[in-house]
């Protein structure tokens, strides 16, 4: 995974937070970013799809996240609730990044960003939210975890 792909998802979620607490426009808060430097080092067309494409798809991504929380979306957690709304976007509409990128790349953000724990509440989230979105992948994965190599 390239470090400009993961720096662009550390920018996703500071201003997902912002936009979820300011309502503030989107392009305004990018502006902002790019203002005040924060999008150096990041991909920026991965940091404007997500960014743009997160708020545009917040129902159904909420609705799905709804299937699997302990709690109203609007409720959890600010910094928790941009995580995984962003790992939900990747799974639900990036089927060409492998669901286990997502996951990992989630956790190290609540690591980076959450409270204490908040990484195994995005973990267990997301893991649920891949079995639905992604079940041939997670199918197979797990499959072919239990299959003893052929000796050759």
């Amino acid at each position: 995974m390239s470090q400009t792909k993961t720096n662009a998802r550390k920018a996703v979620v500071q201003a997902l937070y912002q936009w979820q607490m300011t309502g503030q426009s989107l392009i305004s808060i990018e502006l902002q970013f790019e203002e005040d430097g924060r999008l150096k080092g990041v991909q920026k067309s991965y940091f404007k799809e997500l960014f743009h494409g997160i708020p545009q798809c917040v129902d159904a991504i909420d609705e799905v996240l709804s299937e699997f929380v302990d709690r109203p979306v609007d409720v959890i957690d600010p910094v928790e609730r941009a995580i995984l709304r962003l790992g939900a976007y990747e799974l639900m509409y990036r089927p060409e990044m492998p669901y286990r990128v997502v996951i990992n790349e989630s956790i190290n953000l609540a690591k980076h960003f959450g409270a204490d724990g908040s990484h195994r509440y995005v973990n267990g989230i997301l893991d649920k939210v891949a079995q639905q979105k992604r079940t041939l992948e997670v199918k197979n994965k797990v499959e072919g975890e239990k299959e003893p190599k052929a000796q050759g």
